[in-house]
């Protein structure tokens, strides 16, 4: 026994000593807190909140891979940010890789940053030590010591790329206020080969990293001549093409052009969010600049073309607006595949109706037709859509896979494998029913929140979901609507 209590005050000593020894974490202080956004942590949390309680709800047909956010000053882009932000609550990314431009730093390269800590008004962020693996093959470096001009003085001085470096740093309390469990890593570009950066990240990135890219557009044009140039800027990331993004349209525009090769190689597709100037959220036009908020996704497998998503669409509101089902001849095969199917009806983004089949039970084609007239005559939680309102309903169409049981050994098991704006849930429960489009993730995106209001949907209390014999069938959708058509 005497023994025993020597060796474990010896390896007890040992450990104290050892962690003594450890160096302490290096800390990447905020450098325009208080400046670009408050620097007082809750008027800070309380602004995050409002610009992303008023950001538009978007859906993304795919996996979410990256997104482009300006970097002024929150008054100034804030609610053009928080609209590529609004996507992020319940999706799950272990790691984030904001890749922003150097206005202070010369130097050559992609400077990782070396910290250990990345930290705001809001808390500390781990800086993934992914970083430091990748700083040991070119194009990266592990934030080197340069020519930086002071932002305050104006006088250049060594530092590093990070030392003053704005454009990452206000990504990241929206990515504190809209993320969980993920850590940083902060790459800031300098003289560097966009085509060859893209190469580098292709061979890091993975399903489980979301990349932020920073940039403002035009800057300090009037309003109209800056709506011009941006527009052209705006349009080439959209379709992937580097020629219209010019170095006097994007001040990220080396971190925009990598994306724009990434996109190429990996087979994503870009959306625009939002696009608007400092003269629409600040209100002088006189010398404005431009921010533009793009989501970049792998898009989902899709079994219908543009031409026949329309045909569908076109199908539900003549039904709809002749009160009755058409009779059709020469229907397309695929229109007479039996399918499962919803109809949802909306009216200035608000729920009018929606009616459909989880199981395939009729063809596509015909499911089409019942559920719109169902749906905008029979949906019992409201009143019969009136002719007069027709102009301002928006159709849309939710063809679904076949529900498959999803198996769970517990709540929290559940909780893990159910996966945000993807899967469609049916929900059953002691004689209670109810479904939940994959849609409806984008209004409830917090697990907890979405299983208590489908249970009460059901009919039963909001928790009756964590009861044994409690059931789960997880289904998938391609969804379409007019406006996109």
């Amino acid at each position: 026994m005497k023994w025993s209590i020597v060796v474990f005050v010896i390896a007890t000593a040992c450990s104290r000593a050892a962690e003594s020894n450890k160096p302490p974490a290096l800390v990447r202080e905020p450098a325009v807190a208080g400046a670009f956004y408050p620097a007082e942590p809750a008027q800070l949390s309380q602004m995050l909140d409002g610009l992303l309680a008023s950001a538009n709800t978007h859906t993304i047909e795919g996996e979410l891979r990256a997104i482009v956010c300006p970097h002024a000053g929150y008054v100034f882009s804030g609610p053009i940010a928080a609209q590529a932000y609004r996507l992020l609550p319940g999706r799950a990314y272990d790691t984030v890789v904001v890749l922003a431009p150097s206005h202070y730093a010369l130097f050559r390269g992609a400077s990782v940053c070396a910290a250990d800590i990345y930290r705001t008004p809001l808390g500390d962020v781990p800086i993934s030590p992914k970083g430091r693996q990748w700083a040991k093959a070119e194009p990266f470096v592990l934030e080197p010591k340069c020519v930086a001009q002071n932002p305050q003085t104006r006088q250049p001085s060594e530092a590093t790329p990070e030392r003053w470096e704005h454009s990452g740093e206000v990504q990241v309390p929206f990515l504190q206020k809209t993320l969980k469990n993920f850590s940083l890593v902060s790459i800031v570009t300098g003289e560097v080969d966009p085509e060859k950066l893209a190469r580098a990240l292709a061979d890091r990135l993975d399903d489980k990293m979301l990349l932020v890219v920073s940039t403002d557009l035009s800057h300090y044009h009037p309003y109209d001549v800056a709506r011009e140039m941006d527009t052209r800027c705006v349009t080439g990331i959209l379709a992937l093409d580097p020629d219209p993004v010019k170095p006097d349209s994007a001040c990220g525009r080396t971190g925009v052009l990598t994306l724009l090769h990434l996109a190429k190689l990996k087979g994503w597709k870009a959306k625009l969010l939002d696009y608007r100037n400092s003269g629409d959220t600040a209100g002088n036009k006189d010398a404005v600049v431009g921010y533009a908020a793009i989501a970049f996704y792998t898009p989902a497998p899709q079994s219908f073309n543009r031409d026949e998503r329309k045909q569908l669409l076109e199908l539900a509101r003549k039904t709809i607006s002749d009160d009755k089902l058409p009779a059709l001849t020469n229907v397309p095969p695929k229109f007479a595949e039996t399918k499962g199917c919803f109809v949802t009806l909306t009216e200035r983004g608000q729920l009018r109706g929606c009616i459909g089949h989880i199981l395939p039970q009729e063809a596509l084609y015909r499911a089409v037709m019942d559920n719109a007239l169902s749906a905008a005559k029979h949906d019992y939680r409201f009143s019969p859509v009136q002719p007069d309102e027709l102009d301002k309903i928006e159709i849309e169409i939710s063809v679904l896979t076949v529900p498959e049981p999803l198996q769970f050994s517990s709540p929290d098991d559940l909780l893990a494998k159910l996966r945000p704006y993807r899967d469609g849930v049916v929900l059953q429960m002691a004689g209670h029913g109810a479904t939940y489009l994959p849609q409806v993730w984008e209004q409830i995106p917090d697990k907890v929140q979405f299983l208590d209001t489908l249970a009460q949907k059901a009919g039963a209390a909001a928790g009756d979901w964590r009861k044994p014999g409690t059931q789960v069938h997880i289904y998938h959708v391609e969804s379409f609507k007019e406006s996109e058509m």
